[in-house]
């Protein structure tokens, strides 16, 4: 299982730019709400753009999706640890707390 990271503790890494950010859900969604500096990669993509996207398999990475529910961050963290990455962690509230938090979301429209 991989580990989780709280919002406090994601938010300051965002701020030190400290850690990779991966919206795990569809590029629809990932349009119209995500967290700060996100790159979208879902479970079906990560074997062929993981490489290009992190070529540094030791770096902080973070998976999220909607919410705890979702299990699409969960599928991109195992996929990622499959190929070799070591800091995975996942955030498991998703973009709907981090929204409700009052917290600031980009969008790419």
């Amino acid at each position: 299982m991989t580990a989780l990271i709280t919002r406090d503790e994601l938010a300051a890494e965002i701020a030190a730019n400290s850690v990779i950010v991966l919206d795990a859900l569809g590029p629809e969604y990932y349009a119209k709400a995500h967290l700060p500096g996100a790159l979208n990669l879902t479970g079906d993509e990560v074997a062929d753009r993981a490489a290009d996207l992190l070529p540094d398999r030791d770096a902080a990475i973070v998976t999220y999706c909607s919410n705890a529910a979702c299990g699409n961050s969960e599928a991109v963290a195992m996929k990622l640890e499959a190929l070799g990455y070591t800091n995975i962690r996942k955030y498991r509230e998703g973009i709907q707390d981090w929204s409700d938090a009052g917290l600031t979301i980009e969008t790419s429209a």
